[in-house]
Parts: C-alpha cells; sequence; structure tokens
C-alpha cells in the first residue's frame, strides 16, 4: 500500500470505479445479448411464419420456386427433409426452443404442426452446410449462393430448425441462424465508459487533492514550528473541520510562544539576580587573607556563574525574532578557529564552503563554537572539515580523544548530562554544550549527531539543509 493519504484514497476510489464500471459493463453485456437474441428469434420467427403461411396458400408445384427465392443465408428453407423431432437433454435448448415456438405461434395466424430445435451454429454457413436429419440445408442444384456472395466465410452463433407441416402434409424445414455480429462488441458503449470512467478518475484526483490539501499545509506548519516558533500563523479557512484543526494549531502556537518567552523571562532575571550576589561575593573573597582559600572561592564563583550563563544560553537557545541573513561560513569558522589559537587550542580547517548560508550567525557561530570547545576539551585538538552541496552543507568536527561508548551518543545531548559525573570546569563544563548546539542546529533545519572513527576519536557532524 502506498504510504500518503492522496496515494492511498486515490486507489481504493479507482480500484472501486473500476470494479463499478466492469460489474456495469458486465449486466449490461449479459442482457444486451439476451435482447438482441431475443429480438434476432423474433425476427426469424415472424419471417418463417410469413413463408409457411405463403407455402400453403399456392400450388406445391411452385412451393420450390418461392422456396429457392427466399432461402438464402442466415435462413436455408428445404422440403426434402425427413421428419424430425424435438431435441431434449439440455435444459437451456429447451427453454431457446420453447421461446422460439412461442413467438411463431403468435405470429402464425393458422395452426400448423412445428417442431423445433435450438442448436449452436459451428462453422460456415454455405456450401457442406448441413441439416440435423442428414440432409443438406440448400434446397436443389444451383440453390447455394454463389462464393462471391460472401456467405461462405461468414461466421454464425445460435441457430433454430424448424419443421412445420402444410395443410396438404408437405413438410418444410428451416434453418435459422442468427449472425454472430449481433452480439458483437459494443464499441460505442465501451467508449462511453471510458470516457465516463476517465471524466470520474479526474474529478476523483481533483477531490481527493483538494481534502489533502490542508493535511499537507498542517504538517508542513507543524514541522517548521520546530524551526521557527515565531513562524506566521496558518490560514484559517476552508471546511469546518480543517478551520478547526487550524484554530487548534494556531492557538497552541501562541501558547508555547508565551510559555518559552515567560520561561525564558525568568531565567533571565534569575540570572540578573544570581549574578549581584556572585559579584559581592567575589569581592569578599578577595579581602580574604589567606591565598589558598581564596582561590578556591574565587573557583567555585566562577562556576556557579558559568552555570548560570551556560543555563540563560540554554533557554535562549535559537529564540530570535531576527530574519535569517547570508553567512560567509567560511570567514565564521576561520574567526572561531583564530579564537581558540589565541587560548593554545589546535584547530585545523580543511574544505570549502561554496557559498554563503542563509541562517542566523550569532546562534550558528555558537553552535560551532560549542563543537570546538568539546573537541578541544575531551580530544586535544580539532579538524572542521566542510562539505558543500546544493542540498545541504555539512560541517564536521573531529577530534583525537577516547570517544563515547555507542550507548552515550544519544544521552549526550540530554541537558546537564555528562559522562564525567563531576560538574567541574576542568572536566568538561556544565553539560549543555552538545544540547544549544543540537537545537540551533535543529532550528535551522538541520542536525548534529556524533560518531566515533574507526580510526580512533569522535567526529560531530553538523548538517545544514540549504533548501528552504
Amino acid at each position: 500500500m502506498p504510504r500518503s493519504l492522496f496515494a492511498r484514497m486515490v486507489l481504493v476510489l479507482f480500484a472501486g470505479l473500476i470494479v463499478a464500471q466492469l460489474a456495469s459493463f458486465a449486466v449490461h453485456w449479459r442482457e444486451r445479448g439476451e435482447i438482441m437474441t431475443r429480438a434476432m428469434g423474433m425476427r426469424s420467427a415472424a419471417r418463417i411464419a410469413d413463408i409457411i403461411e405463403l407455402l400453403d396458400s399456392i400450388e406445391p408445384a411452385e412451393r420450390a420456386k418461392i422456396v429457392s427465392v427466399f432461402s438464402s443465408p442466415p435462413l436455408r428453407i428445404a422440403l426434402d427433409v425427413p421428419r424430425i423431432e424435438a431435441l431434449g437433454g439440455d435444459p437451456e435448448k429447451e427453454e431457446q426452443a420453447r421461446q422460439f415456438t412461442a413467438a411463431l405461434r403468435r405470429t402464425l395466424d393458422s395452426d400448423f404442426p412445428v417442431v423445433v430445435q435450438a442448436t449452436e451454429a459451428r462453422g460456415s454457413f454455405g456450401k457442406g452446410a448441413e441439416m440435423r436429419g442428414g440432409r443438406r440445408a440448400g434446397m436443389e442444384a444451383g440453390a447455394t449462393p454463389p462464393p462471391e456472395s460472401g456467405f461462405g466465410v461468414r461466421r454464425f452463433g445460435a441457430a433454430f430448425i424448424v419443421q412445420a407441416q402444410l395443410k396438404d402434409g408437405t413438410l418444410v424445414t428451416f434453418n435459422a441462424r442468427q449472425p454472430q455480429e449481433t452480439v458483437a462488441w459494443p464499441y460505442q458503449l465501451l467508449l462511453s465508459l471510458g470516457v465516463l470512467l476517465a471524466v470520474v478518475m479526474i474529478v476523483t484526483l481533483i477531490a481527493v487533492r483538494w481534502v489533502t490539501r490542508p493535511l499537507n499545509t498542517l504538517a508542513a506548519a507543524a514541522q517548521s514550528l520546530g524551526e521557527d516558533i515565531h513562524r506566521a500563523p496558518i490560514d484559517e479557512r476552508g471546511p469546518l473541520e480543517v478551520s478547526r484543526a487550524a484554530q487548534a494549531f494556531n492557538a497552541m502556537q501562541q501558547k508555547l510562544v508565551k510559555f518559552i518567552s515567560d520561561r525564558t523571562r525568568i531565567f533571565a532575571a534569575m540570572s540578573h539576580d544570581l549574578k549581584t550576589p556572585i559579584t559581592r561575593l567575589r569581592l569578599r573573597a578577595e579581602l580574604l587573607d589567606d591565598a589558598e582559600l581564596r582561590a578556591k572561592f574565587v573557583k567555585d564563583l566562577e562556576e556557579m556563574e558559568a552555570m548560570v550563563s551556560a543555563a540563560l544560553d540554554f533557554m535562549r537557545g535559537v529564540d530570535t525574532h531576527e530574519p535569517p541573513q547570508p553567512v560567509d561560513v567560511m570567514a565564521m569558522l576561520e574567526s572561531l578557529q583564530e579564537d581558540a589559537r589565541e587560548t593554545g587550542g589546535n584547530v585545523t580547517l580543511e574544505g570549502l564552503a561554496a557559498a554563503p548560508y542563509c541562517g542566523h550567525a550569532q546562534t550558528l557561530k555558537r553552535c560551532i563554537g560549542n563543537l570546538i570547545d568539546n573537541a578541544l576539551i575531551y580530544g586535544q585538538r580539532a579538524v572542521i572539515a566542510v562539505a558543500d552541496s546544493p542540498a545541504q552543507l555539512t560541517i564536521s568536527v573531529r577530534d583525537a580523544g577516547p570517544g563515547i561508548p555507542e550507548a552515550e551518543l544519544e544521552r549526550v545531548f540530554e541537558p546537564f548530562y555528562r559522562l564525567d559525573a563531576s560538574r567541574n570546569r576542568a572536566t568538561g563544563g556544565t553539560g549543555l554544550g552538545l544540547t544549544i548546539a543540537r537545537n540551533i542546529a535543529r532550528a535551522h533545519g538541520g542536525d548534529v549527531v556524533l560518531l566515533n572513527r574507526s580510526e580512533g576519536g569522535l567526529e560531530a557532524v553538523l548538517t545544514l539543509s540549504r533548501r528552504t
């Protein structure tokens, strides 16, 4: 089964339409065949009845001439066939013979003894055609139509052999065959059904697309909401169900925006309020006479301040209202490389970005900076590899450290989670760097993943989509 709702609905509707059309055609074909057979039977019965009454009204010597005139496919007439009996054993043939007899009786003015056999005409109607009873269907020599008449190659369907006894006792035998063309394929009907099916399918495609389009719009809005919480609300117009879903989605977006804004303001206020007592404690620590104790106080206060700043950065995260701008990726990476070198970090840059990337420069710099810091802290050095394509920009940061256990590759992205149980700044900070990096990447429509390199070390891969 196809995965999309549009394809599934189209498949179900198309299958139903095709089955309905086939069933309708089968019913029509059956009824048409019966009607055509009955109509041809009535026509043949009326003609036979007229000929019987005509032959009965003329002299026996003249009958052969009349028979030679009327005996031509699909009706053969003979005056020299022995008496035949009604066939039995086949209920369908018996019913056909009964109906033909009834039609014949309705058109005969007088009561003539009549025997009717329903048969199946096989092969050609012409030279060599036989009547039941062993005699040829043709009258006398010269009664068979010439070959150029075309009847020698014509195919026939059902047939009736009728034997009537005239009032003077003469037996007249008729071989009435119905041309198979009378029940041939109804091409006009097939064309009409085909046109109807095509029109209904086109209308179905339009209707299904019309119904499923709001779902695609809602899915796209939900996806972009994770990248930009401040995106424009979706259109609330449309059918009642679609309008209600759009209104609920927009209301949810407003609540999320308010919740994140309130939380950010609370943490910003806490950060501001905490910095004041931290600053006072640092000033008081400077008044301590014991240098060793003073150093411990200052170190603890620096860790507290770093934790507050990191928490605030995490809460602010990608909460930016600025529109994306073209960012010179290589200039930004060179700036990060120079900043790391100034503090003694070993950073190497490889590859080239073919074109600027449309995003937020400050948050992207924070994202890549966190990955570089992580590589320098745990892997002693960092190699930045850039790979660019029309579809995506990839920035890999590799280190020469011990790597991470496979089971922990995802857990390290959780807020405040660190492989080192301590929160010593010397062993890795607060545990928010990778979380912030991933949040920023996903806000740009990309992601950050960690991979253990086969040659040793860890690789952080940042992928940024260039398709908007």
